[in-house]
């Protein structure tokens, strides 16, 4: 796996991670009680903890990307060499 794969395959796990890790942990402001008024969404999140979410994805992330990169560099998963023949 060249440095553009890796890093184009390492930012698809993070957004992918990131929208999974995203509503965990979230309280909206229905649950919580709190009226929004006119025009707010009561399913909006009270505080939703976008730093720590994001050192959260980009942690767990990097674990994903350590399994794919070892279950391509295994052969499990053959990476393409060249142009193919289609």
């Amino acid at each position: 796996m060249g440095v553009t794969t890796a890093i184009a395959t390492y930012l698809i796990i993070w957004w992918v991670v990131l929208f999974a890790i995203l509503p965990l942990g979230t309280i909206s402001h229905a649950e919580a009680g709190i009226d929004k008024g006119d025009g707010g969404d009561p399913g909006a999140p009270v505080d939703p903890k976008l730093k720590r979410k994001f050192i959260t994805t980009t942690w767990v992330s990097a674990i994903v990307f350590v399994i794919v990169w070892a279950v391509i560099w295994s052969g499990v998963i053959p990476m393409p060499t060249g142009p193919s023949n289609f």
